[in-house]
């Protein structure tokens, strides 16, 4: 039979399913997608793939992904792949949908000249969209906030009416009801930050009347973290919705104390019942927009008023000093990362792809400012779109945080390839190595076991998704199986070098039908937009 077939034994490997159950052998038999049955399968004729001494676990969940572009490039989304991601999941802040009204003012509709489209009427049209044209992992999302106030504020500062938050989650509900994951907000950035506390409940109350989920990138990881985290207890304490922490950081030196408050601020939660969890990336670089730097307010009416003001004398200088200093208003990355040098550029269009791979003050120094941030916001005049590398984490709180059973795992990147167009730009590490960072030195050093690695990025993403029939290996579920040689599984991307896939990963299967063989791509779109609640 051919390598895409839906019908085979995949025999003798050691099964670790994704609930955290001590691993065994057994063979597999997988039928039209499924997973059939596990345990001892006499030969039958069909194809068997034989796994001994490899580990047969459910794919990974990438309960944080930003694919929704790189699939739509390169629908393999090869660095995820290399890794044993079968799933990404979409919406942080900003989904492809629902763009309507003034959300057109922020996100252009129309196809880009490489035939990429970043906003789709509602969610479910970029969903089918993308497993119309053939895509190859499954896919999913949340409704992101920020579309959701865009509908009716556009990017302006300001509260949404009675009438207009009536009015947008409305279309929360319709989303909802045709199996959008929940509501992802994002509070770092406009307009997304604009959301009062009452906003953000209200919307987690429309997800809480379908059993999905409030999902948010906290509005302060740094000086106000344990706030930030109260403030997303609470709103679902008053929405009696599920809630979920993305990225779970204490960002700045003078914050990683912080983390362990804001671990057990989410502990005593659950101990009280409300259901609320959290995931990270392994590293201890973040990665944003290099515009992220500067205060929200000035981004009151999108991104020609912030280049107005950025060229604008008298407000330029008032920018540079609230950057300067630090704020009890709004979350400050560039102290976070210690300033210029804790800033690594990785370039843009025009003059800025030659910042790429320079931290913010040595490029400063190279042009010749007197001032780093005077650099800054010339690079982002020149394209606000510029990214950085922000150093703000610490090893022991990425391995304080992963010591915590409800924590998952994420890449919070994008899926891309070391083929151009992708290897012609940077990008963060973390796209390439994530799970596998996770999956080799953390469990090989002990910090986790290999069956509790698994769990968090299978059956415990899946849960909190309501992702039904995924992140087991069990008889009835879908054929996401990840198999690997569990000694030789690492990862190889670094921050001067990140287009590197990672390593040990021998066979991804996506509903039943091999995406990697043998350690090779082999080219098959299987996967599927996926709906909550849905098997």
């Amino acid at each position: 039979m051919s390598e895409v077939t839906n019908d085979l034994i995949i025999r003798g490997g050691t099964v670790v399913d994704g609930t955290g159950a001590p691993r065994k052998t057994a063979d597999i038999a997988v039928s039209r997608g499924r997973i059939v049955h596990v345990g001892d399968i006499e030969p039958d004729g069909r194809f068997e793939l034989d796994a001994t001494g490899l580990v047969v676990a459910p794919g990974f969940i990438n309960i944080l992904s930003h694919a929704y572009e790189s699939l739509q490039q390169d629908a393999r989304g090869l660095s995820d792949l290399y890794q044993g991601v079968t799933t990404e999941v979409f919406g942080e802040g900003y989904s492809l949908g629902p763009v309507i009204d003034r959300a057109v003012e922020i996100v252009d509709p129309t196809p880009r000249e490489d035939g990429v489209r970043t906003a789709f009427p509602r969610l479910n049209d970029f969903l089918e969209s993308l497993e119309a044209n053939g895509v190859g992992p499954n896919v999913a999302s949340f409704v992101g906030a920020h579309n959701l106030r865009a509908i009716r504020a556009g990017a302006d500062e300001r509260q949404l009416t009675d009438d207009e938050l009536r009015s947008v989650c409305a279309i929360l509900d319709e989303e909802l009801a045709a199996g959008a994951l929940g509501v992802g907000s994002s509070l770092l950035y406009a307009p997304g930050v604009y959301a009062s506390t009452e906003e953000l409940a209200a919307y987690a109350g429309v997800a809480s009347a379908h059993d999905a989920l409030y999902i948010s990138h906290i509005r302060d990881e740094a000086a106000h973290l344990e706030e930030s985290v109260r403030e997303v207890i609470d709103i679902a304490r008053m929405s009696a919705a599920r809630a979920h922490v993305w990225h779970l950081k204490a960002s700045g030196r003078d914050n990683w104390h912080r983390m362990a408050e804001a671990i057990r601020l989410i502990a005593d939660a659950r101990e009280e019942g409300i259901e609320i969890s959290a995931d990270l990336y392994p590293y201890e670089a973040g990665g944003t927009s290099l515009a992220a730097s500067i205060p929200p307010w000035y981004f009151d009416g999108g991104e020609k008023a912030l280049l107005r003001r950025i060229t604008d004398p008298v407000v330029r200088a008032r920018i540079i000093a609230d950057i300067r200093v630090p704020s009890g208003t709004w979350e400050n990355i560039h102290l976070d990362a210690g300033g210029a040098e804790g800033i690594l550029l990785q370039g843009g269009r025009g003059s800025n792809a030659e910042a790429a791979g320079k931290t913010l003050a040595q490029f400063s120094a190279l042009r010749g400012y007197g001032d780093p941030l005077e650099a800054l916001l010339d690079l982002v005049a020149e394209d606000p779109h510029t990214e950085a590398l922000y150093f703000c984490m610490s090893e022991e709180n990425i391995r304080l945080g992963l010591e915590q059973s409800w924590v998952s795992v994420c890449s919070d990147a994008e899926a891309a390839s070391t083929e151009p167009p992708f290897s012609d730009s940077p990008t963060h590490p973390r796209a390439y190595g994530s799970f596998a960072r996770v999956l080799g030195p953390y469990v090989r050093d002990g910090l986790l076991t290999l069956e509790e690695a698994v769990r968090r990025m299978t059956s415990l993403p899946a849960d909190t998704l309501r992702l039904v029939g995924r992140g087991r290996v069990g008889a009835g579920e879908w054929a996401d199986l990840a198999i690997f040689d569990p000694d030789a599984v690492r990862d190889h991307a670094t921050y001067s070098e990140p287009h590197r896939y990672a390593s040990g990963m021998r066979h991804v299967l996506v509903n039943g039908r091999f995406a990697l063989r043998d350690g090779n791509p082999t080219g098959t779109l299987a996967g599927r937009a996926l709906r909550r609640g849905v098997r």
